[in-house]
């Protein structure tokens, strides 16, 4: 089964998909994963936040 949230998919995506997490702060990680920030905007986060998200749900 293939795997869509890396390889040649992420090329045509702004920045390869690469950028700042707006949640932990870590710099040129992926940013694949929708999320919410602290006033319920929808972001794109990293998976490190992605997870923590989930678990607090």
């Amino acid at each position: 089964m293939s795997k869509n949230k890396r390889g040649k998919a992420l090329w045509n995506t702004p920045a390869k998909a690469r950028g700042t997490c707006p949640i932990c702060g870590s710099t040129r990680i992926k940013l694949l994963y929708l999320g919410k920030g602290p006033a319920g905007e929808k972001l794109t986060v990293c998976k490190k936040c992605d997870g923590k998200q989930q678990a607090a749900v």
